[in-house]
């Protein structure tokens, strides 16, 4: 990843002038590099990183592992694209070992989710097994950490 999107990745929210001077290039050329990134598909999108944990009425979120059987011809592409078009389904992953998909599914309650693995995810041609993590606190996420450290004071020694 080039020094570029690495500012991008840490600040999506630095402008083009604060980008050419720090990386010793001309704004037109910041503006024209970004231009291409996102043309060619490099950059999807922008996003601020929320701490879920501080909002009022959080929504629920669980790690979904999947074991799937892969298709003739299609290996797990095909299933996996018809997964990931849920709305519940906010990142999916190929993965190596045990299972084949890990998913995070979010929803308004564990009910929610539980729902969407037992009558939707579960029920697909192809999923054969699935095992659900439901994530209880989020202490870091995309390399931001979401809780301060609260500065400790050493306790005193007396004899």
């Amino acid at each position: 990843m080039d020094d570029l999107l690495q500012s991008l990745v840490a600040n999506a929210r630095l402008d083009n002038a604060t980008l050419a001077k720090t990386h010793g290039i001309a704004e037109a050329e910041v503006a024209e590099r970004i231009a291409d990134y996102e043309q060619s598909g490099i950059i999807k999108g922008y996003q601020a990183i929320l701490n879920e944990d501080q909002l009022d009425g959080g929504r629920v979120t669980a790690v979904i592992e999947v074991s799937m059987t892969p298709e003739r011809g299609g290996g797990f592409d095909r299933t996996a694209a018809r997964i990931a078009k849920f709305p519940q389904v906010s990142s999916m992953y190929l993965m190596s070992g045990d299972f084949d998909l890990m998913m995070f599914v979010q929803g308004d309650t564990l009910q929610e989710v539980a729902q969407f693995v037992s009558e939707k995810l579960s029920t697909i041609p192809g999923v054969t097994g699935t095992a659900t993590h439901f994530m209880l606190k989020t202490y870091k996420h995309r390399g931001v950490l979401m809780h301060s450290e609260e500065a400790h004071e050493r306790l005193k020694v007396s004899p």
